[in-house]
């Protein structure tokens, strides 16, 4: 049968508790903006910001509820992803919910994925294309009985299972390769034996970031990856990331060429909450992926650590910035922030054991890296299998009445 968007489920609209109330926030309740999305995902399960029972109460936000979709309505239009547990949203997304009488809700996940081309030309707005309410109203869809969506959303939910677990053990690889940095470099004893420090005895150089131009432009005819700030969380879950391509002068790409062992800092940007200072770390298993170099941005800047010690300046960078230290390092009059590196680099003290305790962190290190980055290149073909399946299921182009599952 044949249906408008909005007949077929419940559209929620969310808000945002009053930021100068602070018992509105940092509780137990998870609160989703467009950024903690990750389409290549399907569930997110942990956002940036936390809010309170309370703020929760007093605001306009709302809950959703397990295996709910939710879309983002401005800005970075069209990002989609489900609910793993009930979370509170802000204003710039809609939550939507199955009437489960009509439509089965994990299918209406892969109906919305299907169709965000068409919501994306009917958005409205005179500034930023918006997704409001009527945008639903003007994309129709067939649905297929609700067995043969039961089988379709089966089909394309083993591949995100997949991928999922994929990222689980990403993540679980990462936490204990910092676990392992702790107990090895920050609650050992024999650290008091150790020489003291600062980072800049262990880098050898720093390199600044390029943006170029858009399409090649006079001399800007070398094409290359960019990899910005918002990138840093893909690359170090061992994803590819959504680099964006630009054109640079081939004198500039000699100079400022990413290479394994390097680390990416983010120096511009950051908020309230979040400090600048994340890093990601360039291995061999990255740049495999690109058919092109990769530089940097110039809201970002490059370290060279000396040879053996990349992964424990890397994993010392990371426990640092969990212990907030680099709010103390930030500049900027205009509203963005600066991180001041000259000056972490050369006063943040810092221990240094002996270089053989290092190289049998690195050797771990580069076990969990290729490891990570094999899951990721996994993740990227399973994705583009669920892709090219997705559109031929959901136009019913494949016929999955004979299917068994």
């Amino acid at each position: 049968m044949r249906y408008r968007l909005s007949e077929i489920m419940e559209i929620i609209g969310g808000g945002t508790p009053k930021t100068s109330k602070p018992e509105y926030w940092n509780g137990d309740i998870c609160w989703l903006s467009v950024k903690d999305f990750n389409n290549d995902n399907r569930y997110v399960y942990k956002t940036e910001k936390t809010i309170t029972k309370e703020g929760l109460n007093n605001s306009s936000t709302k809950l959703l509820n397990r295996n709910d979709t939710i879309i983002s309505a401005r800005g970075t239009v069209g990002e989609i992803a489900m609910i793993p547990f009930p979370m509170a949203f802000n204003q710039s997304c809609y939550g939507l919910r199955a009437k489960e009488e009509i439509v089965d809700a994990e299918y209406l996940y892969y109906l919305i994925k299907y169709n965000v081309i068409a919501l994306k030309k009917n958005t409205h707005g005179s500034v930023f294309d918006t997704i409001t309410r009527d945008t639903f109203d003007g994309v129709e869809v067939n649905l297929p009985s609700m067995y043969e969506q039961e089988k379709i959303a089966s089909i394309l939910s083993v591949l995100d299972d997949k991928i999922e677990n994929n990222s689980k053990i990403n993540d679980n690889l990462e936490e204990q390769a910092r676990a392992l940095f702790y107990s090895m470099f920050i609650a050992s004893e024999d650290r008091f034996y150790w020489h003291n420090g600062t980072f800049s005895d262990l880098i050898d150089s720093t390199l600044g970031g390029d943006w170029g131009k858009d399409a090649p432009s006079g001399k800007n005819t070398e094409m290359v990856y960019c990899i910005r700030g918002a990138d840093i969380p893909d690359v170090r879950a061992g994803n590819k990331g959504k680099m964006p391509t630009r054109f640079i002068l081939p004198k500039n790409f000699a100079a400022k060429r990413l290479l394994p062992d390097d680390i990416v800092v983010e120096i511009s940007g950051g908020s309230p909450t979040q400090s600048t200072g994340r890093v990601a770390a360039i291995s061999q298993a990255l740049l495999d992926r690109y058919d092109k170099g990769v530089v940097c941005t110039n809201f970002c800047r490059a370290l060279k650590p000396k040879s053996g010690y990349s992964k424990f300046v890397y994993y010392y960078w990371q426990y640092l910035y969990d212990c907030n230290v680099f709010f103390a390092y930030e500049n900027g009059t205009t509203g963005i922030k600066n991180l001041d590196l000259s000056g972490f680099l050369t006063t943040e003290e810092i221990v240094i054991p002996p270089i053989e305790l290092i190289q049998r962190f690195n050797d771990y290190c580069q076990s969990v890296f290729e490891q990570t980055f094999a899951n990721g290149l996994e993740n990227e073909k399973l994705a583009t299998i669920r892709d090219t399946l997705l559109p031929r299921l959901m136009s019913g182009e494949i016929d999955v009445s004979n299917i068994k599952l």
